[in-house]
């Protein structure tokens, strides 16, 4: 999950309720559990940086009231800049689910802790490399002798700047990595010369295009241009869960995946300019990008988001690697126990929605 830093009227509007944010800082708040009907079951969920494109579909669920039609109270919070990771705190019972990386259940296994994915909502990580003009940037094999910008060390920009450069063949000492954070912290580094590249997403990738202080020079932001760059889908945004959790909380679980599950056919089949109007307002316009930008860079970047739900054949393997070639897993992975395609068959299913993604198999 990536460090995110919220801008001034992100953190009102959440302040303000409008985004419908809440702290999250108790346990596991399930009104009903995995047996029958107990009422309507309130489920917490952090998501690492609420505004960013590449996590709208939680709250998109939420204004599209999807989470009330299929039955569930969905308590929406998320992580700030600093503070507590979103898989971390989902970890630890501060909630009941984390909108993060599916990646993160691989991590999480390797320290012997079992956490699942339940729903996959992207098969690309939405980032770009943006990088200065005079950096020469136009692949990974050009970061020899470069300053690269991640949202924080640890964290998945992170990783999937080492591994780029790994398949490459640069090593980690002939390259600096660099924490910027997100939005303005991030435009800054390009901007004041600190940093030769960025990996960012959307819409900071806007506003560093607009601004004229960098350029896409890799895309990590639609699945065919991951597949290029990584070698196969890369699992982004995802609902991680603790297995326990999952199996105690089956019918929960089950009404959030398909909520959400019907929000991504309802991305596959509107425009960014539908899109963007159901969001919050302070999401697609503020003091680094208009409406207009937000909505052009959506348009680009909307290939990232899968239509089902579904767990893409070879999505896992990728994740794998990307862990394994950094050293951030040594260890065996079972990545049948990483990940479940059983909620999202089940809400297409109840839908009649016809499922695109070919399914990763119990070995990814």
């Amino acid at each position: 999950m990536l460090k995110r830093t919220l801008t001034a009227s992100i953190i009102t509007v959440l302040a303000l309720g409008a985004a419908t944010a809440c702290s999250g800082n108790s346990g596991s708040s399930v009104s009903s559990g995995s047996g029958g009907s107990g009422g309507t079951p309130t489920v917490k969920l952090m998501v690492g940086g609420i505004d960013k494109q590449i996590y709208l579909p939680y709250q998109l669920a939420q204004n599209l009231g999807f989470y009330k039609k299929y039955g569930v109270k969905v308590e929406l919070s998320t992580e700030q800049n600093g503070g507590v990771g979103a898989e971390e705190a989902m970890a630890s019972g501060q909630v009941d689910m984390a909108g993060a990386w599916y990646n993160h259940t691989i991590e999480f296994q390797a320290k012997g802790k079992s956490v699942e994915d339940i729903v996959q909502l992207s098969g690309a990580p939405g980032e770009r490399e943006m990088c200065t003009s005079k950096s020469g940037v136009k692949t990974a094999a050009d970061f020899k002798g470069k300053t690269l910008g991640v949202t924080d060390l640890g964290s998945g920009t992170d990783t999937l700047t080492q591994f780029m450069a790994a398949k490459k063949g640069v090593k980690a000492g002939q390259y600096h990595r660099l924490a910027v954070g997100a939005g303005s912290t991030a435009v800054a580094a390009l901007q004041n010369g600190k940093a030769d590249c960025v990996m960012t997403t959307q819409p900071t990738v806007a506003a560093m295009e607009k601004k004229g202080v960098g350029t896409s020079a890799i895309d990590l932001a639609t699945t065919d241009g991951t597949k290029s760059a990584l070698g196969g889908a890369f699992p982004g945004a995802s609902v991680l869960a603790r297995t326990d959790w999952v199996n105690s909380h089956k019918e929960a679980v089950q009404k959030v995946v398909d909520a959400l599950v019907a929000t991504m056919h309802w991305i596959n089949t509107h425009s960014a300019a539908d899109i963007a109007d159901k969001l919050p307002a302070s999401f697609v316009q503020n003091q680094l990008v208009t409406k207009a930008d937000y909505v052009k860079a959506l348009t680009e970047d909307k290939g990232q988001f899968l239509p089902d739900g579904i767990m893409p054949a070879g999505g896992p393997k990728t994740a794998l690697a990307t862990e394994q070639l950094v050293g951030s897993v040594t260890s065996s992975v079972d990545l049948g126990k990483t990940f479940t395609n059983e909620f999202a068959r089940n809400a297409n299913k109840k839908e009649g929605f016809t499922t695109t993604t070919a399914p990763a198999g119990a070995n990814g």
